[in-house]
């Protein structure tokens, strides 16, 4: 008798649980699931959320726990929201003189003699933001049923 009632409560659970309509993803969100927040490899580790308040803030999605650490102590300095720091600002600055030697070595320095020093740090965050669009594109093209086990 025990089991009866017990089976019938549950299909009643199960009949409202598939009523329940399902939150759709758009295309980048998606995307945004399988990149590292931080560096823009592929995201195989834990996630954050500000306060675990999914509704008001995004969630950020890492690639390992050095990353996680690193962001998630970001979001909690910037109310949830990751933009660009100085430690990121400095590193474009420190790029200037690798661009600078890769130019010379290609004989391409001439051109960019005269520009000022924001315009080239303008071409490094397009090169940067270049190849993490790709990174996530790539991310998202891959079916994760095809990498390892990340443990």
């Amino acid at each position: 008798m025990a089991r009866r009632r017990w089976r019938a409560s549950s299909a009643r659970r199960l009949a409202e649980r598939s009523t329940v309509a399902l939150p759709t993803a758009t295309a980048a969100e998606l995307v945004s699931r399988h990149t590292c927040a931080l560096c823009g490899r592929e995201a195989r580790g834990p996630g954050y959320t500000h306060e675990l308040r999914f509704g008001c803030f995004p969630t950020y999605a890492f690639c390992s726990g050095s990353c996680l650490a690193v962001g998630s102590a970001m979001a909690r300095r910037c109310n949830g929201v990751i933009d660009k720091t100085t430690m990121e600002t400095q590193a474009v600055k420190d790029a200037r003189r690798y661009f600078a030697e890769v130019l010379t070595e290609l004989g391409l320095m001439a051109p960019f003699h005269d520009r000022s020093a924001a315009e080239i740090d303008r071409i490094i965050e397009s090169c940067i933001d270049g190849f993490q669009d790709s990174m996530r594109r790539q991310a998202a093209q891959r079916d994760p049923m095809d990498s390892p086990i990340p443990f």
